[in-house]
């Protein structure tokens, strides 16, 4: 997971990773592209079959402001 996080940040200093609780899996937020996102965790030693990768939309409303 270190290394996850390390190489997600180094291509996006602002990504966040973290466990799914409720899934095995990791919540990512990044801005890459699919394509991206799934170089770099290959770099990182993840291989992921075509459907592993699950983009969702943002919830954000911007209304905080942060």
């Amino acid at each position: 997971m270190d290394q996850v996080r390390r190489l997600l940040c180094d291509a996006d200093p602002a990504a966040l990773v973290d466990v799914d609780p409720l899934q095995t899996g990791l919540r990512i937020s990044v801005q890459l592209t699919t394509g991206e996102l799934a170089g770099v965790l290959e770099q990182a030693g993840c291989v992921l079959g075509p459907l592993a990768i699950q983009p969702q939309p943002s919830v954000c409303c911007g209304g905080c402001g942060g």
